[in-house]
């Protein structure tokens, strides 16, 4: 047995050249000892999109998203559906103080507020509203399909 110590923050040439060996242990993993499904979202189920109205992928996917967040706000929180209609959902998880901005150091999408998507055959099941600052990742909100809790999405998204 020989073990190495791979440095993951920033990510090591030695890190980049093991990440798919490593998932596909991680992933069995998952499967064989927390009986996770084999179609549990993959890391390319996965689209960070920034929040913004002017985003052609943010603009295209606000309804679905804003149709999921009310339904999981209301069979997980019970709200009712004034609670959580458009208007709310923009309010409270699109309209953000950050500022978008693309530092030349700072990371290939640039820093602000993002919805993370988890997508399964076409269709958004879970959403993490996060924001990537310049010295951490805050995360924001999660919510995500009912339908689909046996995933433990929000589990996954934490460790992701």
């Amino acid at each position: 047995l020989k073990v190495k110590v791979v440095r993951s923050s920033p990510p090591s040439s030695q890190f980049k050249a093991t990440f798919q060996e490593s998932y596909q242990v991680y992933k069995r993993y998952q499967m064989v000892v927390h009986k996770d499904p084999p179609d549990k979202p993959t890391i390319h189920q996965v689209r960070l999109v920034p929040v913004s109205f002017e985003d052609p992928q943010f603009k295209s996917s606000f309804n679905q998203s804003a149709t999921l967040f009310a339904k999981y706000q209301m069979a997980v929180h019970k709200d009712t559906p004034s609670d959580c209609g458009e208007n709310e959902f923009t309010r409270f998880l699109c309209d953000s103080p950050l500022e978008a901005e693309n530092a030349p150091t700072g990371p290939e999408c640039g820093y602000g507020s993002f919805h993370q998507q988890y997508w399964l055959d076409g269709k958004i099941i879970a959403v993490g509203v996060i924001d990537i600052l310049p010295h951490c990742v805050s995360s924001v909100y999660l919510y995500y399909d009912p339908d689909y809790s046996f995933l433990s999405l929000g589990v996954y998204s934490a460790l992701r």
